[in-house]
């Protein structure tokens, strides 16, 4: 039996060097738009990074060769925060909280729509506001589903 000791490690570069969790691709833009002063001048534009979801790891964003945490952004990050103050449609400012009030009052639905319609009519810059760099109505949509099933029980 041959032993591998000696072959190099190979490294997934779309897992998340701390968790090991496979990242999405994230525009440069976002990271452009959210990195905090110091971080941006560490930037390397060429590299393709990719956001790490999971919410007990402290990096945001990794590449091949380089890592941003929570602390490296301006804003808090929605997959990383759980306090009720953060932004889960960062477009427009719906936070946790906001989403909590809709579900008990029965507007999730209106709140829903109305993101909907911003998004429809052009007016959605989640490039460049969420740190996921794409649409959060999805994170939206998840929240309320979930806090409605709360309700229900």
């Amino acid at each position: 039996m041959e032993s591998n000791c000696c072959a190099p490690e190979v490294h997934d570069a779309t897992a998340c060097p701390a968790s090991g969790i496979r990242g999405k691709a994230v525009p440069l833009i976002t990271l452009k738009a959210l990195l905090t002063p110091p971080a941006l001048a560490r930037l390397t534009p060429e590299e393709t990074f990719r956001l790490c979801p999971d919410p007990v790891c402290d990096v945001v964003y990794f590449s091949p060769s380089q890592t941003y945490g929570t602390g490296d952004l301006k804003v808090p990050v929605f997959q990383k925060d759980q306090a009720a103050g953060v932004p889960v449609c960062y477009c427009f400012a719906h936070t946790r909280a906001d989403l909590e009030r809709a579900a008990v009052t029965g507007t999730g639905q209106a709140l829903e729509a109305s993101i909907r319609a911003h998004v429809q009519a052009g007016r959605c810059g989640c490039e460049v506001n969420n740190p996921q760099g794409s649409c959060c109505l999805g994170n939206v949509v998840t929240v309320l589903r979930s806090l409605n099933r709360q309700e229900r029980t």
